[in-house]
């Protein structure tokens, strides 16, 4: 399961990830996962105008989230390893396929990047609600770093005038506007978690896809403003290469587990966890971990 995102409705706990129109499992138990239908049967038309090389239901990267009475999921379109990148927005009233108000309704494109014009790249995508209950739209990889941008009251489209916030970023070489190839600067996955008085930055660092050798890594920092700066333990600003390590592969002679990253981090009935996608010598799995906290920073209760 790469890439997941949790939520609970009801009784029930649902993961979202990526792949197939978006892919979806349910469980009561967080332990056994039943299969459900995915999100999209057909593309929404939207996506091959905006990138016409667009085949089959190639989404990634869902954020799953519960706003004014409705479930709002934003998923991630590219080609893989350039700017070219959509990002767009889709809502249900439940997420129960047995319910009669179960319909995903698609909301349309709320961000693009633009190879040539970008020197950003629309993945990823998180939706965070600061304590005045604007909407914050994060996301981003690689490039000039991971991004932030108020959104309008619907969630749906950008507030004007259009602020872009830079709150992580490993940038070592400076990008030209020109650049569609994402470069080694390998951070990706924002996800903002508020707790207290700080809002928690969790990215995901170095690589993800590549089996057992893979080296996804979370990180984190924390600010007490959404739009940042976002320090680590050390005080190093996560847009200057800051970041705080998390969770990472097994390391010694007997790994199990190569890599973990691109995290989500919920709190359900009074209990936080953090759900990530985990890379064996088989296969990519999905983690899920308790969280506790010491001195206002997330540690991971490892079983």
């Amino acid at each position: 399961m790469r890439d997941p995102c949790m939520a609970k409705e009801g009784d029930t706990y649902y993961v979202y990830f990526t792949g197939g129109g978006i892919r979806v499992w349910s469980s009561k138990d967080m332990k056994t996962w039943t299969k459900q239908p995915s999100v999209f049967s057909v593309a929404p038309t939207w996506v091959a105008q905006k990138l016409p090389s667009f085949r089959g239901l190639g989404f990634w990267a869902p954020d799953l989230s519960f706003h004014n009475g409705q479930w709002y999921l934003y998923y991630a379109t590219s080609i893989f390893g350039k700017n070219t990148s959509v990002i767009g927005v889709a809502t249900n009233k439940t997420l129960d396929p047995n319910s009669k108000n179960y319909k995903w309704v698609d909301g349309g494109m709320v961000i693009q990047s633009v190879t040539g014009r970008d020197d950003w790249n629309t993945i990823d995508p998180n939706l965070a609600v600061d304590e005045n209950g604007t909407g914050w739209l994060a996301f981003g990889s690689r490039w000039n770093g991971l991004k932030l941008v108020k959104l309008n009251p619907d969630f749906k489209t950008l507030a004007e005038p259009q602020e872009w916030h830079t709150i992580a970023s490993r940038r070592q070489r400076d990008y030209k506007f020109t650049d569609a190839e994402a470069g080694d600067d390998a951070v990706e996955a924002p996800f903002i978690f508020r707790k207290g008085k700080y809002y928690y930055l969790f990215v995901s660092w170095d690589n993800c896809c590549s089996g057992v050798n893979s080296t996804y890594n979370i990180r984190v920092g924390r600010s007490e403003n959404i739009t940042g700066p976002y320090l680590d333990k050390e005080g190093v600003n996560m847009a200057k290469g800051g970041g705080t390590l998390v969770r990472r592969g097994d390391t010694g002679d007997n790994k199990v587990v190569f890599a973990r990253g691109h995290n989500s981090t919920h709190t359900f009935d009074g209990v936080d966890y953090i759900a990530y996608h985990a890379y064996t010598n088989t296969y990519e799995r999905l983690g899920i971990d308790r969280l506790t906290w010491k001195n206002d920073w997330p540690i991971v209760i490892i079983k």
